[in-house]
């Protein structure tokens, strides 16, 4: 009879043993899934970015745009009125691609937090062709820049921000503002 109870303390000991380590994988590959997620998340964002950033500097605005929501918003640095919509936006870009069509980014760094993508790098090109009623100046710019864009849960675009001032580059090619 002693033997019977040993043989089912020791068992219970065991089963308890088991539960009580599968409980604490379960909770920690809980706590790895998670984190898991928001790790796939940030890299899923930067793909989008970066994908977006390339077909940029290779002039395929319809590309750069693909995964941009109908609705985003482009702050630039504040300083000037925000551009809303998709649409809207990308009709800027396409004039700008046209005025800057030698504009390229170089030594470009990603680097994702959550739902933000962060873009530095430095850019340069030449005022060639007349933008948004400027005379073009066949005068060439370069400056470094951080673009950031927030991405909702779909992986789409739905804001952009930049840290440098348009000024700047305004007055490197011989901007002047269009008068009203």
């Amino acid at each position: 009879m002693k033997k019977v109870f040993l043989l089912l303390a020791v068992s219970t000991a065991i089963i308890t043993a088991c539960e009580t380590t599968t409980n604490k994988t379960e909770g920690t590959e809980g706590a790895k899934t998670d984190t898991t997620m928001v790790e796939d998340k940030e890299e899923r964002n930067k793909k989008v970015v970066m994908a977006s950033m390339e077909a940029m500097i290779a002039k395929n605005v319809d590309e750069a745009f693909k995964d941009v929501a109908p609705d985003a918003v482009d702050y630039n640095d504040g300083s000037m009125p925000a551009i809303k919509g998709k649409d809207s936006i990308m009709n800027m870009v396409k004039q700008w691609v046209n005025a800057f069509p030698d504009n390229k980014g170089q030594d470009i760094k990603y680097v994702a937090d959550g739902d933000w993508v962060m873009v530095w790098g430095e850019w340069s090109g030449t005022f060639k062709n007349d933008f948004m009623g400027m005379k073009a100046t066949n005068k060439s710019y370069k400056l470094k820049d951080v673009d950031i864009f927030k991405l909702n849960d779909a992986g789409q675009i739905t804001e952009h921000h930049n840290i440098q001032s348009p000024n700047t580059m305004m007055g490197q090619v011989g901007m002047t503002p269009p008068k009203k």
